[in-house]
Formats: C-alpha cells, sequence, structure tokens
C-alpha cells in the first residue's frame, strides 16, 4: 500500500469520528440547556460560547453572539474549517484516494452521508432543523462504522481506518471534557450549584452517549469524580480515552510486525503513553485536570506525528 493512500484511510477515519462528536455536542448541549438546573446553563450566549470553544477553542467574550450565524458556521459553513460540513466533505475526499481498498458499500455510504449534509437547507438549519441534522449526523456515522466493520477485511486497511478512527474519539472525548469543565466552573453559584456536583457533568455523559451506563456502573448521580473516571480510566467504557488507547494498541500490532518494538517505533510510543494512562488514578487527574488535559492531547498528537512519519509519510 502506498503511503499516501494509508494517509487518506487513517484521516477518513478521523473526519467520521470528528464530525459525530461535535453534532452529538451541538444537540445535546443546546437541547439541554432547556432544562438545566441554573441561571447561567440556561442562557443562550452561555450555550454558544461553549459550541464554539468545542468547535475552534473560541475564547469566550462578553461580545453577544447571533445564535444562526453560529449554528451556520459550525454546521453548514464551507468557509470554517471546523464545521461539520468541512469534516464530511474531508471524509468523502480521502475515500475517493483509497477508493480501490474499501468496499462498494462504505464508499456508497460516505457518498450518501456527503450528499445529505451537502444538500441540507442553510435556513432549515439555522431556524429549526438543528435537532433533525444532528440526530441524521450521528446516524450516518453509526451506519459507516457498521459497514467498516461489517463489510471490510479485518487487514491492514481496517487497522489503519480504525487507528484513526481511535486517536480522534481520545481526542474529541477530551476536548469534551475541556469544554464542559470550564461550562461547570463557569456556572458554579446559581441555584446552589457545586463545580462537583454540577449539572455539566450529566450534559457532558450525554454528549458521549455514555450516561445511562455511568449510571448502571456506579448506581448514583453523576459528580465530577465519577464521570471523569468513567470516561478517562474505565476501560469497559466504549467511549473512554483508555479504551480508545487499549484498541490504537490493539492496531497497530496489525502494521507492526516486530516482536519487541524499537524505543524509535510508533507501537512503543504507544505502548509507553497507554501505560501512563492504564495506572493514573482519578483523584490524581482531578486535582489538576487543565495540566492533565493538556498533556493527554499533546500525547496523542504525538501518536499521529509518529505514525505519519512512519507509515504515512510521501
Amino acid at each position: 500500500m502506498l503511503a499516501r493512500v494509508a494517509n487518506n484511510l487513517f484521516w477518513m477515519g478521523r473526519y467520521i469520528e470528528r464530525a459525530e462528536h461535535l453534532a452529538r455536542y451541538l444537540n445535546v448541549n443546546y437541547f439541554s440547556s432547556l432544562d438545566a438546573p441554573n441561571e447561567l446553563s440556561q442562557t443562550r450566549q452561555f450555550v454558544l460560547q461553549s459550541m464554539l470553544f468545542m468547535a475552534d477553542d473560541f475564547s469566550r467574550t462578553e461580545n453577544e453572539l447571533d445564535e444562526q450565524e453560529v449554528l451556520y458556521d459550525i454546521g453548514l459553513n464551507p468557509d470554517k474549517a471546523y464545521s461539520i460540513i468541512n469534516y464530511v466533505k474531508l471524509a468523502r475526499e480521502n475515500a475517493n484516494s483509497a477508493r480501490d481498498l474499501i468496499s462498494t458499500e462504505l464508499y456508497e455510504s460516505i457518498n450518501k452521508f456527503y450528499h445529505f449534509v451537502l444538500n441540507y437547507s442553510v435556513d432549515n438549519f439555522t431556524q429549526r432543523g438543528l435537532y433533525d441534522f444532528t440526530v441524521q449526523v450521528t446516524e450516518n456515522v453509526s451506519v459507516l462504522r457498521g459497514k467498516i466493520r461489517g463489510t471490510l477485511l479485518h487487514d491492514e486497511v481496517y487497522a489503519i481506518i480504525m487507528l484513526g478512527i481511535n486517536i480522534e474519539r481520545a481526542t474529541q472525548i477530551i476536548r469534551i471534557i475541556n469544554s464542559k469543565y470550564k461550562d461547570a466552573v463557569l456556572a458554579q453559584g446559581s441555584y446552589g450549584d457545586t463545580l462537583k456536583n454540577s449539572y455539566e457533568w450529566t450534559t457532558l455523559l450525554k454528549c458521549a452517549e455514555s450516561y445511562d451506563m455511568m449510571r448502571r456502573f456506579y448506581r448514583k448521580t453523576p459528580t465530577s469524580f465519577t464521570t471523569l473516571e468513567f470516561l478517562i480510566l474505565n476501560p469497559d467504557c466504549p467511549r473512554s480515552v483508555i479504551n480508545s488507547l487499549n484498541q490504537v494498541c490493539e492496531h497497530i500490532k496489525v502494521l507492526s510486525h516486530e516482536k519487541y518494538p524499537s524505543k524509535t517505533s510508533s507501537e512503543f510510543l504507544i505502548g509507553k503513553i497507554r501505560a501512563k494512562y492504564q495506572f493514573k488514578i482519578i483523584e490524581e487527574i482531578e486535582s489538576d485536570l487543565q495540566t492533565f488535559i493538556q498533556n493527554i492531547l499533546d500525547d496523542l498528537n504525538n501518536i499521529g506525528v509518529k505514525l505519519e512519519n512512519e507509515y504515512f509519510h510521501y
């Protein structure tokens, strides 16, 4: 396989995952604010700023944001690098470049997804179609995941796509945690809301599709402690960071045929980073969450760069 084609497969997986997480964040954040138990979390400006921060590291300001403009920029603005339409477009472009290595069923599903997003009415989306659009995006991505797992040979092609998906999933979960943590800090004090018991932790779990399973696991209302432990350290949670790192470790073995990985290899770096977080404890993470977030984002980025240099450089 050409390095260029491998790179296309890797980024196809990443862009698919990125589009889904952003769509779910828009949906959950926007509609959960209607039931928020504190005044600040209910305000439209608070929600819009949170959305932009998640999408593009937007710095919160006192300036009034226009709701329709923000929704358009994040959802359907082709001129914004962080928009859902751009991620879907890039996923399709990468799929086109690796057309002969993926199944017809997967390619047709990507193509159908692309045309759905491309032809979605901007006016409808910004005025009344947010729920419909974001649900359709997440459902289309679920179909793509099914096609990837169910129609491709589980060989190097599959491993490269899954490497992209799992690295991106861990990255997006950390970005969501970062965004909701900042929301929780800002929302304190309203109606007795505190950081540890903030409503934003419930919203965070719903953004990660993990609320019900977290309640089943802990059998209590989400707190900062249980939410962070579940989404970062629980190996059985399919959305957790450690689960994604475990998956990355498994898939890199398909590409690397070394019995004992060299210190300069991607497999060695991935194993080292996985071990670093495998034995973390939540008290350690919670005591300085911002530093942890920055460190793990740097580590995930380093994995991506290392993979690119070793396997995708052309």
